[in-house]
């Protein structure tokens, strides 16, 4: 490893960055200097252009050119000592989209779909809490507090844990896995006891399960947890609610919600249906 590479390191970790963000930030400063084979260092604002210009010309989705602009400014920034850089690493304006959400049948179709227990169980405790994929594979059993009725996340995004709901339904889904399975330490272990199950492995598991179920939806296991806040919103509970059980850091993030429930929509009034037309200028039947 390179001295600039562990400054690099030590400046994300001295600053308590998620180990995904360490990761994230280091493959996108090493990927900048791969383009030009040489030192990142060496490398300046016009170096940054042709290298942003080249990353649209490969299609990269406008998460991961982002991504990859948080690295670079944090770069310039900490461990360059070079702030004036960052104001020309503009960011790609993301086109904004509605989440997907699936219907209660679409879920319940979902989960008959699933062929073993473990992973019924998986994806059921993903839509009834509502985590992020990288919650749902470290949650650990000392997480469920049964007796108090909550699911303790602990270090989700921004490195803050927080507390949702356990519903008796779900703790006796749990048992029942429990009984079966015997995990040890980690809810959902993997290949070894010592391991949590993979990211990858639950997401192609939710995919092949949205084929076997029919569903036309583009799934993924980020689905479940948009359909957990859309239905929360329509089942009556409030946006700050649903904003602290998603961990969401800005309550506008949470009200996008509003854009896809369909309650919501359908209490907008229809200015059609209130239109009083004259009896005069209707046409005879």
């Amino acid at each position: 490893m390179t001295p600039l590479r562990q400054r690099l390191l030590d400046d994300l970790q001295r600053r308590n960055y998620a180990p995904a963000t360490i990761e994230a930030y280091v493959s996108a400063v090493a990927r900048f200097a791969r383009h030009f084979h040489r030192s990142p260092d060496q490398l300046g604002p016009e170096d940054i252009r042709a290298f942003q210009v080249h990353l649209l010309q490969q299609h990269i989705s406008w998460g991961l050119f982002n991504q990859i602009v948080c690295g670079l400014r944090f770069f310039y920034t900490f461990t360059l000592g070079r702030p004036e850089v960052v104001t020309q690493i503009p960011f790609g304006k993301k086109p904004k989209t509605l989440p997907t959400v699936l219907s209660p049948d679409e879920i319940r179709r979902l989960f008959q779909a699933v062929t073993t227990l473990r992973d019924r169980v998986l994806l059921e405790t993903d839509y009834a809490i509502g985590l992020r994929v990288s919650e749902l594979v470290r949650l650990q059993l000392p997480d469920l507090d049964s007796a108090r009725g909550v699911v303790i996340v602990r270090q989700g995004k921004g490195r803050k844990d927080r507390q949702v709901p356990l519903s008796a339904r779900l703790l006796e889904e749990l048992r029942a896995y429990w009984r079966q399975y015997r995990p040890a330490l980690w809810l959902f272990p993997g290949q070894t006891p010592a391991g949590h199950l993979c990211v990858n492995t639950v997401q192609r598991l939710c995919t092949e399960a949205a084929r076997r179920a029919g569903l036309s939806k583009r799934v993924t296991v980020h689905t479940l947890r948009h359909s957990y806040a859309t239905h929360l919103l329509e089942a009556g509970t409030d946006l700050l609610t649903i904003q602290k059980l998603l961990g969401h850091r800005d309550l506008k993030t949470t009200a996008r919600y509003t854009h896809v429930s369909t309650q919501h929509l359908q209490r907008t009034p229809s200015l059609l249906d209130l239109l009083v037309v004259p009896p005069t200028a209707r046409e005879p039947v």
